[in-house]
């Protein structure tokens, strides 16, 4: 294993605790597909943990009524 992947993996661990845990006791208000936590795991695991990140909070700070929706896949 490289390091960014040992970077990486404790962030995705976090992102899975808060899909098996958290999301399913909140309604599914994601606007765009893939969901905002898919899209996190997919940018980490693209770009790493710096560039994964930014990608991911980027996305959880457009999700919101007055924003986009639709399909919007990892760069």
């Amino acid at each position: 294993m490289n390091l960014k992947t040992i970077l990486t993996l404790p962030l995705v661990f976090l992102v899975r605790i808060y899909q098996y845990v958290l999301s399913p006791l909140m309604p599914a208000t994601c606007r765009y597909q893939p969901t905002c936590s898919h899209y996190m795991v997919d940018a980490l695991r693209k770009h790493g943990p710096l560039k994964g990140s930014w990608l991911g909070t980027k996305r959880i700070l457009r999700c919101h009524p007055w924003g986009g929706s639709g399909y919007d896949p990892v760069p």
